[in-house]
């Protein structure tokens, strides 16, 4: 039980109801909860001070998070989306993979991501819609010093030609459409063929969509590739690989453009070489390392 009895507890007023509410807490609270309360709450409370909300503005956004929560699913995280959109998942994915010079940069996992993909060998199409224009997906897994990584898991997704994940049309793509995992051979090397990436809009039927509206802001994500690369004893990195002409690369909905990860992509008409890619002319191809760093020992 708390030392603090009632009557030494501050009454509410407004001048120090953020001092009020962090008093309430017990000698016996989680340390890192409590550091995190009180700040949330200093900043909520100095939020609601600056702009005085109304009682019904307030029910408002309560509504607001209420809907947000019966949207949830188990393929469609309406919270995910606003913390997207907010920047706050890019700020926390930022915190936590603050990368040194020339190591791959991290950006947000984004709400569809699938465990257990199927795992293909290097060269396999995952483009199973046939949608599209042909994409070749090649590069090196390697470390900060340039050595090659073999044996790495590279967990690789995007949306379709129409801008779905399959996810989003159970019954209308194929399952696991534009999704799939590879493993680097022993020259770190991986490669396979894809779809070129489109830019897509994220969900906006719901409470996020509501709030961009309001906002006159746009809800386009620009087109690219999504990656997870894992090896054992080094750092995973969560990344996208983004087209450098996508008209949405400034004005991304959730955030997730580095510098760093706009790749080069080069149209061919080369019907030779696609041939022996096993795929038709003409196509687009890519180039792209991924840059790990060991594990602390």
């Amino acid at each position: 039980m708390s030392s603090t009895q009632p009557q030494d507890r501050p009454f509410f007023t407004e001048q120090h109801s953020e001092d009020v509410v962090i008093a309430r807490a017990g000698p016996n609270a989680n340390p890192r909860v409590k550091q995190i309360v009180d700040s949330l709450v200093r900043h909520l409370h100095a939020a609601v001070k600056e702009t005085e909300p109304t009682i019904e503005e307030w029910m408002t956004a309560i509504q607001f998070l209420t809907k947000t929560g019966q949207l949830c699913t188990d393929w469609r995280q309406e919270f995910i989306l606003l913390s997207d959109t907010l920047g706050i998942s890019m700020l926390v994915e930022t915190i936590n993979n603050r990368k040194p010079a020339g190591e791959t940069e991290s950006t947000v996992l984004g709400p569809f991501h699938v465990s257990n993909a199927p795992r293909y060998a290097n060269g396999s199409n995952i483009c199973l819609d046939g949608k599209g224009e042909p994409l070749w997906v090649a590069g090196q897994v390697k470390d900060v010093a340039g050595n090659p990584i073999p044996g790495a898991v590279l967990d690789v997704w995007q949306a379709n030609e129409d801008g779905f994940y399959d996810v989003q049309q159970k019954g209308i793509q194929p399952d696991d459409n534009l999704r799939g995992i590879f493993m680097s051979d022993e020259h770190g090397r991986y490669f396979f063929r894809s779809a070129y990436p489109r830019y897509y809009p994220i969900p906006d039927d719901g409470t996020v969509g509501q709030l961009l509206r309001t906002l006159d802001r746009q809800p386009n994500r620009p087109a690219h590739l999504h990656f997870i690369v894992s090896a054992p004893g080094y750092l995973p990195v969560t990344t996208h690989i983004f087209t450098p002409d996508c008209p949405w690369l400034r004005d991304d909905a959730v955030f997730g453009v580095k510098e760093s990860l706009i790749a080069k992509f080069h149209r061919s008409a080369d019907a030779v070489r696609a041939e022996r890619l096993g795929m038709s002319a003409p196509f687009w191809e890519v180039e792209w390392d991924f840059v790990l760093r060991r594990e602390a020992k």
